[in-house]
């Protein structure tokens, strides 16, 4: 079939003709044929209607008939085989495969010849049907407009029955000539008006590609400077259709003729505006004409930028160089006494059609056109950035002038509310370009080349006006924001000075390079505490509204406060002048601003109904410093914490008597009472929360008593996934995790709910899935042993449990349901039943209750796996469910004949994570002493070749040789200089030169300083420090002379937990060939004289939390240190411990030593938050956000905290994360060389797992990682000097702290 029905061929017709409509502006404007076909070709790549036109659509089914079977049939054939048609997987190759075949192919063929013939028909019928619409409109013309001589120059427009032909009809270069005749202004007025009207229905594009164009454009713009108001509307209506439809090589010459003829008229005319409350009518007839041509130019302007781009930069910088010539018109004063009258200019003009200046905001955006417009204001056009400062500045002190007479500064409330206004006060002109100037100069600042044009010389200013000073003028225009009403919710209008420059403000303090250039100058903060120092003073801010302008100053100081560079001005530089010339840092003066307005002894703002608005702003400020470390230390010995938490003390037992509204006139009064009072106990328990974001700061929210409330708080905005702050760019997971860190934390966060909504969503996202995705398709069967969707809620868990102290304080004394039924139905919603049911599956009840058995006990051994590495979770664990027996006993029953003995194991997924678990606890060692089993299968004939195993001992595969540990001391100056040391307690200077031969072989011979050397060592310097440098009291405990407390020894128990903590440390001694077969007695011996000793020096405790605690909970890993590294000598060890014991660094490296001791203050002996969490581990996240803030990133990314890292490395004393030689290097430098060293060593360690740590958060494997691989690598001796440059950067503020132990919160 060579052509189609005659119905499609008259559908097809129609639809073309209707495109042709559709597009006729395009098409009319096109300079000539060529480029209306050029239009037409590329119509789809510039015309985002295209696939929505009838004729296109038409043609798009057509095709799909015609040509649909073919290619199903070549794609079925090319997909058939792999290499079959030599074409590859890609998906593109086989796109252009399919494409090719398919045009080769005969339907294609006759798919063409068909719409070729059927389209020749279909012009041909239009161009006939045009031609005969053509003579009957031009007889008409004729009959109608006979009296009009120019009647054979108008446009012959369609009727209703053929809009065709629309602006088809194409101007003679002759007709323009004459039409160019016409209008010289020396024709009368009717002629010249005529031939505009003509011109105006002419195609733009014969009238500006004509060759007497250019004389036609200057009678043109002669035309627009007529006082006749029609010969410039005409002339304007040109120009505008010119604009809509010309290229911009010819637009670009209208707009800068337009532009000149403007500064002609201003600069002719030299019109004025009454200044003060004097009106302007811009219905003045040349006002008016003004504004409409600028408004024209305006419209341009911002329409420009959308295809200046496309075209020559020559033609873009013509037109912004005759705007800036236009806008630079100034008149300078003759007088510097105040007028009553002021020159018009066109930027007042301009200020009014575009107050916000969103014309230069486009300009500004794309660097194409923001590298010329900076160009030209930097060499010829500076006086425009002048004028706009110079607006700004004597706005500043006309404000100051109105603050001083009680009088307001103009605003632009009637422009807010008043929809179309021809009347303008003077005031309100002038500040519209103020209001525009101020645009102007914020966008400028926002671009490194912008404010290069800084600083700028302006009048009746000696020195140039820099960056600093910029922003100093800015923020004392916010200061005089006018006094809002009581109905009014928002605090700025956003068109009064305030909301202007905060805008501004805001701006640049979001973006890095600005905030650090113009914000983070100590003129700036300066300028911005001046008020708030005026009334720590007692004396009077000169405001207008005090309250709600240092609420915008809080706000700003919250912004400068959040960034690093912000946060160390704010906190190290002593740059705000309160008095006499004392100099302080503007962290101080903030704090004690703050405290005031908590206590209400400022009188000027006690009245404010904005006080605690004000209040709560400051606190935020605060807040920003002191949930960092390095701020928490500043802020911390002004008590903050305990002012906020009195606040809501007294709000929370007030907001408890408010009465309950009554029915009458006080009720809504009552209620609005009720509703501020409950914001603002809210506002002060935020604050009261975000101290947790740090260990320190926890440590300060327990001792405050609202740990409950807080958590309880972050709970109800955690569930409804609400942001922390508007600073804040992470969500709570962080804090959530620090919380969970800690036993108080712990038990807050059950309270709350929080617990129990974590199983539980767990649960459902494990065994139910998601019930939207299950109604479109089913799930695919997961791959992974822990599924994408699971593993938020997998990590979540991490977060929880990753602190021994929260798995005990949530399991301790919890036995498992193991019920022998258990409902489909039946979820569980606390950590023991989520065991119960996921990892403890030792029954066919728990079996079947699982609807997807394999993938969830999975998960629960990955799980488990995880908690096993703690090694006090593990024994916990252990001591109450006996996993390991029930390991085991599932891997005897996972065997090929489980009746006979020589029954093989079956390899599947649950027998190799059960056999991974098994040997994780099994052997202990570091990277280089056990071997753990992947948990993958390998390819091969043998998938899985390490051997499994159902009873003990392990295969001997598992345990790696033993690394050459050196047992007796060899010649080297630290053994002579122990030799030569007899009485080392009496030597003056002694530890000086020990830790100098300490550095040297732990640089030259690291591995000397193992087995007797290392116990010698220790002996001596434990001895000398505790006579010299003691810091608590000397233990009073002599096992060998005291009848009384040999009997207590004899008769003290070992817990579970310490007995298997005590068959750990043998294996390990056993395997290191440290101890005898005879240790288990003298090993057994030291933990119960450690258990009298420490016993009577805890304190009786009076909170639940230690009271549940009989002891430790744990094992003393520091005690099962000290007895391998003394060989198994358990007097020996005692000694040294007891000696310890009086040492600072024992409340750092020995948990369970400092455990509620009567050392420290009873309210942080009873928190149960341990030193090496509240000191140690806060030192290490402040450390590495100075020295390694890569890794200080990534944990903030991902939710996990180093802080908890650090406490489940420091409390097993590194046991299975390093090997042997190392953890005696870490015992033995924390001795010699001071407690702060634990602070230095774990953050060489973080520093050494950088590569790893950045890895691992991309693939959201950090905290598994961190748990369960080990630190392979790392040698003490490699950062011995790295953490000697620490000591000397932060030893005076580390050291410092550590001995604040007896009063952490003082």
């Amino acid at each position: 079939m060579s052509r189609l029905s005659a119905e499609d061929e008259s559908e097809l017709q129609l639809l073309l003709k209707q495109l042709l409509i559709s597009i006729n502006d395009r098409i009319s404007g096109a300079p000539s044929t060529e480029c209306a076909e050029e239009i037409l070709l590329h119509l789809e790549e510039t015309d985002k209607n295209f696939h929505n036109y009838e004729f296109v659509k038409y043609f798009r089914q057509y095709v799909e008939t015609s040509l649909g079977r073919v290619v199903e049939e070549e794609t079925k054939n090319l997909t058939r085989g792999e290499g079959q048609h030599a074409i590859g997987s890609g998906h593109d190759t086989l796109i252009h495969a399919v494409t090719r075949r398919t045009r080769d192919s005969a339907e294609y063929q006759q798919m063409m010849q068909t719409l070729k013939n059927t389209m020749i028909v279909a012009v041909e019928s239009l161009i006939n049907r045009f031609e005969e619409d053509q003579m009957r409109k031009e007889e008409l013309h004729r009959e109608r407009q006979q009296s009009q001589s120019n009647s054979q120059y108008i446009d012959n427009c369609s009727d209703s029955d053929s809009s065709f032909n629309q602006s088809y009809a194409f101007i003679r270069q002759e007709q323009l000539q004459d039409l160019a005749d016409k209008l010289d202004p020396s024709r009368p007025k009717e002629v010249r008006w005529q031939a505009l009207q003509a011109l105006c229905c002419a195609p733009p594009s014969d009238v500006l590609s004509c060759e007497s164009w250019s004389g036609l454009r200057r009678k043109l713009c002669a035309a627009l400077t007529e006082p006749d108001p029609d010969l410039a509307d005409n002339v304007l209506q040109f120009f505008a259709k010119s604009f809509s439809s010309s290229p911009l090589n010819v637009t670009r010459e209208i707009y800068t003729s337009l532009a000149k003829s403007v500064e002609t008229s201003f600069t002719s005319h030299k019109l004025s505006f009454p200044t003060g409350s004097a009106t302007v009518d811009t219905n003045r007839p040349e006002v008016v004409r003004l504004l409409k041509q600028i408004r024209l130019m305006n419209d341009f302007q911002k329409e420009v930028t959308t295809f200046w781009i496309r075209h020559p930069e020559k033609y873009m910088e013509e037109i912004i160089e005759s705007t800036f010539s236009l806008l630079s018109l100034h008149h300078e004063p003759g007088s510097t006494s105040p007028r009553t009258e002021k020159t018009l200019e066109p930027i007042h003009l301009l200020a009014l059609l575009d107050i916000r200046a969103t014309w230069f905001n486009k300009w500004m955006h794309g660097c194409y056109s923001r590298t010329v417009v900076l160009r030209l204001l930097e060499r010829k056009y500076k006086s425009l950035i002048v004028a706009a400062l110079q607006q700004c500045i004597c706005y500043s002190e006309r404000c100051e002038r109105f603050t001083n007479e009680t009088a307001d500064p103009p605003s632009a409330e009637q422009q807010r509310n008043a929809v179309q206004r021809s009347v303008y006060s003077g005031k309100e002109l002038e500040y519209a370009v103020v209001v525009h100037s101020l645009c102007f100069l914020g966008k400028l600042l926002i671009y490194t080349n912008g404010r290069k044009l800084f600083p700028v010389k302006v009048r009746k200013r000696k020195d140039p006006v820099g960056l600093a000073d910029l922003v100093v003028i800015l923020i004392h225009i916010m200061y005089q924001q006018p006094e809002r009403l009581h109905s009014d919710t928002s605090y700025t209008d956003p068109l009064s000075p305030s909301g202007l420059v905060m805008e501004v403000l805001w701006t640049l303090g979001d973006r890095t390079e600005c905030a650090a250039e113009c914000l983070h100058q100590p003129a700036v903060i300066e300028t911005l505490l001046a008020p708030v120092i005026a009334l720590l003073n007692g004396q009077q801010c000169e405001l207008k509204s005090p309250a709600v302008a240092l609420t915008l100053v809080a706000d700003i100081l919250a912004r400068v406060a959040n960034t690093d560079r912000g946060l160390a001005l704010f906190l190290h530089e002593e740059n705000v002048l309160v008095a006499h010339g004392e100099r302080t840092t503007a962290a101080l003066v903030v704090v004690q601003f703050t405290l005031r307005l908590l206590n209400d002894e400022l009188p000027s703002l006690s009245e404010s109904d904005a006080r605690q608005t004000l209040c709560g702003a400051f606190i935020f400020v605060c807040r920003q410093m002191y949930n960092t470390c390095e701020g928490l230390q500043v802020l911390r010995p002004h008590g903050l914490h305990a002012a906020i938490a009195a606040a809501w003390k007294k709000t929370s037992s007030l907001s408890e008597r408010v009465p309950t509204p009554m029915p009458g006139p006080t009720a809504r009064a009552s209620t609005q009472e009720l509703q501020n009072m409950l914001i603002w106990e809210e506002t002060l328990l935020d604050s009261l929360l975000n101290f947790a974001a740090t260990p320190k700061g926890l440590l300060l929210l327990q001792q405050t008593g609202a740990m409950n409330e807080c958590v309880s708080y972050m709970f109800s905005r955690f569930s409804k996934k609400l942001q922390v702050s508007r600073c804040e760019k992470f969500g709570y997971g962080v804090m959530v995790t620090q919380v969970a860190a800690t036993a108080p934390g712990v038990v807050a966060l059950r309270c709350s709910g929080f617990v129990q909504a974590l199983v539980t969503e767990l649960w459902s996202t494990l065994e139910c899935g998601s019930e939207e995705v299950r109604g479109v398709r089913p799930q695919p069967t997961p791959m992974d042993p822990i599924d994408r969707s699971c593993l938020k809620s997998f990590l979540s868990l991490l977060n929880l449990l990753s602190s021994s102290q929260s798995v005990w304080t949530l399991l301790a004394q919890q036995p498992l349901a193991n019920k022998s039924e258990y409902t489909l139905r039946e979820m569980p919603t606390s950590i023991p039943e989520l065991i119960d049911r996921l990892i403890a599956v030792n029954s066919d009840a728990k079996i079947h209750s699982l609807f997807h058995y394999e993938q969830s006990h999975t998960f629960g051994l990955r799980l488990l796996s995880v908690l096993c590495s703690n090694l006090d979770s593990f024994l916990l664990l252990e001591s109450q469910y006996d996993i390991c027996s029930a390991l085991l006993q599932s891997q005897r029953e996972n065997v090929t004949e489980p009746d006979d003995s020589d029954g093989e194991f079956i390899v599947d997924s649950l027998s190799v994570e059960r056999n991974h678990v098994l040997v994780r606890v099994g052997v202990v060692g570091g990277p280089s002493e056990r071997r753990l089993p992947p948990r993958a299968l390998q390819e091969g004939e043998d998938p899985y070749p390490w051997p499994m195993f159902s009873s003990h001992p392990l295969p001997p595969c598992y345990t790696l040789d033993l690394p050459n540990i050196l047992h007796i001391s060899q010649d080297s100056e630290i053994t002579s200089f122990l030799a030569a040391s007899v009485d080392a307690a009496s030597e003056e200077g002694w530890m000086l030169i020990c830790r100098r031969h300490y550095c040297d072989a732990m640089t030259s011979e690291p591995g000397i300083l193992t087995g007797h050397v290392l116990a010698d060592l220790l002996d001596k310097v434990v001895a000398h420090l505790a006579s010299a440098e003691r810091f608590f009291s000397p233990a009073q405990y002599k096992a060998e002379e005291e009848e009384e407390e040999e009997r207590s020894v004899k008769s003290a128990v070992l817990s579970s937990v310490e007995q298997l903590g005590i068959d750990t440390c043998l294996r390990y001694g056993r395997y290191l060939e440290l101890l005898r077969d005879d240790a288990a007695h003298d090993l057994t011996l030291l933990m119960k004289h450690l258990k009298v000793f420490l016993s009577s020096q805890r304190i009786k405790p009076s909170s639940d939390l230690v009271a549940r605690q009989d002891c430790y909970p744990g094992h003393d890993w520091l005690a099962s240190t000290v007895f391998l590294i003394m060989a198994g000598d358990a007097d020996r060890s005692l000694r040294l411990l007891l000696g310890l014991s009086s040492l600072l660094t024992s409340a750092f490296i020995w948990p369970a030593g400092i455990h509620a001791s009567v050392h420290v203050a009873v309210e942080t002996a009873e928190s149960g938050i341990p030193p090496v969490y509240w000191c140690t581990a806060h030192y290490v996240e402040m450390l590495l956000k100075a020295e390694v803030p890569l890794v200080h990133a990534a944990f903030r990314m991902s939710g996990f905290t180093p802080s908890q890292t650090c406490l489940h490395w420091l409390t097993q004393c590194f046991w299975n994360y390093l090997d042997w030689t190392e953890i005696c290097h870490y015992v033995s430098t924390c001795v010699v060389m001071g407690p702060d060293y634990q602070v230095y060593m774990c953050t060489a360690v973080f520093k050494h797992l950088q590569p790893e740590i950045l890895r691992r958060t991309q693939s959201q494997e950090l905290q598994v990682f961190l748990k369960e691989e080990p630190i392979r690598g790392f040698e003490v001796s490699d950062y011995l000097e790295f953490m000697e440059r620490l000591e000397r950067s932060y030893r005076d503020v580390v050291l410092t702290d550590m001995k604040t132990l007896r009063d952490p919160v003082g």
